[in-house]
């Protein structure tokens, strides 16, 4: 139980009712999970609202009701308190109840449409080789030091943010890296933290089906720059056009890294290969076992990021040369008979291209690309048409195929991909729906040399269907038939 007036602490309340002087149980924004005693924030969400539930959530036991709109029948033995935004009071207030943890914390975040996770991930196992322990929230999974938690979202809900934050904390962690979605910094999951750093790697073409529009998806990825305290810094990628226009309201320190233009942090790659990178920072040379040049970047925005948060170039560089691929990103293999697969999570157009155009820097004399590509269901349906003209350009056979279809019907899926393949690209695609299918299908067309590319799933160890996750992993599935082609 925690004084009701603790838990407050810098949320701004437009009109209360009922009793001040409490204590309380807990915080949700979940009617379904209130306990006797709690807190309900009533919370409007993209599908269902908050305040159509706030009765609900009384019956159950709440005694403090906080909400944007104050409700027509009110308890007397409840208090209610309005507030401006109902996710930006649940994201403080659960920063409170769990004693501000990211306070104890350096916590760095890293937002853009490519390259997050990967980011994150290459800053949480760099410091960690340098003896510092380390927090990590992202895509392909939560760490607390050794220990690995699933993930659910790219950012967690508020409350289970700040509870994974003062995990970290108890843990002894010194430094956390999140990945920051656009989604979570439009619905205010970031609310109530204290960013020491904030990245931007790039802005491409996503989740239009949520933001409705590229401004708006510009406009989220920005206001979470916008928030950042005056003893932040906020680093970002010059190459990319949109990297100044993050920097125009925050009042954090400014710092930029580039390949292409002038930066602090200023980058050149020298060459790649399935060896890996050669590249020169700020002046020096050094060899990373990570492939593709869109990696290039990435480290970059790594090795920036450290030197901002203190650690000396040469100790950054040396262990930046030993770091590995992040699960799921440019992951290949090679069958008995030199078949090369690569799995990668690309799901964007301009991933699809950054990978395709990689893999044809590497292909020589007759090597073909195969490529199974898919995009997911209930999302950005936009970007399927784009893809698939993208994949089918870029490669010499495509199969389209189911990615995570959710409620959609598969089918339907490729209906809309396919409509993006201009009739000289015609003769290069096929559609199998069922992903097993393409991806032994594309092991059966290729011949030794050739290059296999899976896109879309990644590090994903499950395929969605109609609100059900199945067991599905590419590089498992593509490695069972390499398998049984040996035989």
């Amino acid at each position: 139980m925690k004084p009701l007036s603790d838990i407050l602490y810098q949320c701004q309340l437009l009109e209360t009712a009922g009793v001040m002087s409490r204590t309380v149980s807990g915080i949700t924004a979940d009617s379904r999970a209130v306990k006797a005693e709690g807190v309900f924030v009533a919370v409007p969400g993209t599908r269902t609202d908050g305040h159509d539930h706030i009765g609900q959530a009384v019956d159950a036991g709440a005694v403090v009701v906080v909400c944007e709109r104050m409700p027509e029948s009110r308890k007397d033995s409840v208090t209610y308190l309005r507030v401006q935004s109902s996710s930006a009071a649940l994201g403080q207030m659960a920063s409170n109840w769990y004693g501000q943890p990211s306070t104890e914390l350096i916590v760095t975040g890293v937002t853009g449409t490519n390259g997050k996770t990967t980011t994150a991930s290459l800053l949480f196992e760099l410091f960690s080789r340098l003896g510092y322990r380390c927090g990590l929230l992202s895509t392909v999974g939560n760490r607390i030091g050794e220990a690995i938690l699933p993930s659910t979202h790219t950012t967690p809900d508020a409350i289970s943010l700040h509870e994974l934050l003062r995990r970290m904390a108890d843990a002894g962690c010194t430094h956390v890296f999140m990945e920051v979605s656009s989604h979570a910094a439009h619905q205010n999951r970031i609310e109530g933290l204290k960013f020491k750093a904030a990245v931007f790697t790039n802005l491409t073409h996503d989740h239009l089906d949520y933001h409705g529009t590229f401004a708006e998806y510009l406009k989220a990825k920005k206001s979470f720059f916008d928030r950042l305290p005056e003893d932040a810094f906020a680093l970002v990628n010059r190459d990319d056009r949109n990297g100044m226009v993050m920097l125009q309201n925050t009042r954090a320190q400014v710092r930029t890294y580039a390949l292409k233009h002038g930066a602090d942090f200023k980058g050149k790659l020298l060459d790649n290969s399935l060896e890996g990178l050669s590249l020169e920072f700020d002046g020096i040379q050094f060899h990373s076992r990570l492939i593709g040049d869109f990696n290039a970047s990435n480290l970059l925005a790594v090795y920036g990021t450290a030197m901002l948060l203190g650690i000396p170039q040469d100790k950054c560089l040396e262990a930046l040369s030993a770091v590995g691929a992040v699960a799921g990103r440019f992951d290949y293999q090679v069958s008995a008979s030199r078949i090369i697969g690569v799995v990668d999570y690309a799901h964007t157009p301009d991933a699809l291209e950054n990978v395709l155009a990689t893999i044809r820097r590497f292909r020589k004399g007759s090597q073909r690309i195969i490529s199974v590509v898919g995009c997911g269901g209930d999302r950005d349906k936009s970007k399927r048409p784009i893809m698939a003209k993208i994949a089918c350009s870029l490669s010499d056979q495509v199969i389209l195929s189911s990615d995570n279809p959710r409620t959609e019907s598969p089918e339907a899926i490729l209906d809309d991909m396919a409509a993006g393949i201009t009739n000289d690209l015609q003769a290069k695609y096929l559609r199998i729906s069922d992903r097993k299918e393409a991806i032994r299908t594309a092991c059966l067309l290729a011949q030794a040399g050739d290059i296999i590319l899976l896109a879309g799933k990644g590090h994903e160890t499950y395929q969605e269907i109609m609100g059900v996750k199945h067991p599905f992993d590419d590089k498992a599935i593509l490695a069972e038939t390499f398998q049984l082609l040996k035989k």
